[in-house]
């Protein structure tokens, strides 16, 4: 969407209220590192490292609601246990989020846990009981459901088949769609009829296949089993998620449109249908239309695919994408500074390590290529650091850049094995190391550790500093004496 109709779009949303109810979880990620397989069986041995904890489910649609500046209203089921405790304590984190969760001791609140080793997930283990909740559990969701409806423009209806969304349950949030408020499902059943004349449906494409035995992998075959499941419910309108495909719009009477999304470097998809529905609900009960709700929640969900776990996007993370939609992708990973610590932050807690390079980088040539990808192999993410002119030229004397610190940036940004590119104009790298805190510093073969600037600093909050091997006969020195003696 254009930038003047987002942040017309986001003025609008902030401080809406919407309830979010339906199936609450906590969801916790293990990180670690893999350097072995067990002996005892093929399987790769984890070395804990550390662990987080958020709100997942409907608790992840009331997240998403606050961060992007609404209002959330939380009406879901925990048990009475340690992870309900858990949950508690970090719905009370949440600004902009209230609590109507209701405690069922006969259960344990549902938890997924996910073990991570270099931003890729090994295993996923579930603990919950998935049975319908009991009748005077049921009357409480229904009576929380209708308290947290109260003054909200929508309903976002979270059914995750984990017991909370009974048809008492869908029965509340329809007499509350009556009164005036919009419901939009995020449904996991096998069939949407259950949830009457609902205003949105928002399958993914593998549960829109299930819900009508139709494949769901084309354009073509989307709009047909759109117009199936339009056909088997009550819904005024369906909305498919599709991954990278993006988003595919059935309304009743108005025929299918389709919302192509955004090519993306990394993609977890973990909470993405949450941010989505927290988007679509956010921009709905602003009163906006509905395409240009489709768009923002395809902006917000392309957001959360680009970082690793349960995720959020903020109204900043949402006008800096599309700001960089219309930068070339290599200048897009330009950044200040400031900009550079705090992606380096952004990037630690999803559990990815950060390397750290610098040099002038004057004329690129195979020596500086394959030392970013030796760089890029020690880390996840990797931040180049280069000399501003004036400092090249202080290190190299007059005549030297070659090229400026504009032309120098955007090429290294154009590399694949380059993550972020930011300059300094201090004699070494020094601050910019104390702001990224990498975990990895790395540098040429021609220093030792203990000569590569800012290797005390690095080791003292746990890091490693790698020495990366030089091609030999390769170096912008080099390549200007043999300019200098064609010419």
């Amino acid at each position: 969407m254009e930038l003047a109709g987002l942040q017309k779009l986001l003025d609008a949303v902030a401080g809406v209220r919407v309830a979010c109810v339906g199936d609450v979880m906590v969801d916790r990620f293990v990180y670690g590192e893999v350097s072995r397989t067990s002996p005892e069986a093929p399987v790769p041995v984890l070395a804990l490292g550390r662990e987080t904890a958020m709100l997942g489910g409907a608790g992840n649609v009331a997240r998403n609601v606050a961060a992007l500046g609404g209002r959330a209203a939380l009406a879901g089921l925990i048990g009475a246990d340690p992870a309900a405790s858990q949950a508690l304590g970090l719905v009370g984190a949440e600004p902009g989020l209230e609590s109507h969760l209701v405690t069922d001791h006969d259960r344990p609140t549902t938890v997924k846990t996910r073990y991570v080793a270099a931003g890729q997930q090994l295993l996923r283990v579930d603990a919950e009981d998935a049975a319908p909740a009991g009748r005077d559990i049921e009357i409480k969701l229904a009576a929380a459901a209708r308290y947290a409806a109260e003054g909200a423009g929508a309903i976002l209806l979270s059914d995750y088949g984990k017991g909370a969304v009974t048809q008492k349950v869908i029965n509340a949030c329809l007499e509350a769609r009556d009164a005036g408020c919009i419901l939009i499902v995020d449904s996991k059943a096998r069939s949407f009829a259950r949830y009457g004349a609902a205003d949105l449906v928002k399958p993914n494409a593998s549960e829109l296949s299930r819900a009508t035995d139709m494949p769901c992998e084309t354009d073509d075959e989307i709009e047909a089993a759109l117009t199936r499941a339009l056909d088997l419910s009550r819904c005024k309108a369906i909305l498919v998620t599709r991954a990278a495909r993006g988003m595919s719009l059935a309304v009743r009477g108005r025929g299918v449109r389709h919302f192509p999304g955004r090519p993306r470097e990394v993609f977890d998809v973990s909470g993405a249908g949450d941010t989505a529905l927290a988007a679509l609900g956010l921009a709905l009960a602003a009163e906006c239309d509905i395409e240009d709700a489709v768009r923002f929640a395809l902006l917000a969900s392309g957001i959360v695919v680009g970082k690793a776990g349960t995720a959020t996007a903020t109204p900043r993370e949402l006008v800096e994408a599309e700001l960089s939609a219309h930068l070339a992708p290599a200048e897009a990973k330009l950044a200040s500074p400031l900009k550079m610590a705090q992606q380096a932050k952004a990037w630690r807690a999803e559990g990815l390590t950060v390397g750290f390079t610098n040099g002038c980088f004057d004329i690129l040539h195979k020596g500086h290529v394959a030392y970013l990808a030796q760089a890029r192999a020690w880390c996840d993410r990797l931040i180049v650091a280069v000399n501003s002119d004036a400092s090249v030229r202080a290190l190299k004397g007059e005549g030297r850049p070659v090229n400026d610190l504009e032309s120098r940036a955007v090429v290294l940004a154009g590399l694949a094995h380059v993550d972020l590119v930011t300059a300094f104009d201090d004699p070494t790298p020094l601050a910019l190391i104390e702001a990224a805190r990498p975990d990895v510093l790395i540098k040429g073969a021609d220093y030792s550790v203990e000569t590569v600037v800012g290797s005390d600093l690095v080791l003292g909050w746990g890091g490693s500093v790698r020495l990366a091997p030089l091609v030999d006969g390769y170096s912008t020195s080099a390549a200007i004496a043999r300019m200098t003696e064609k010419s």
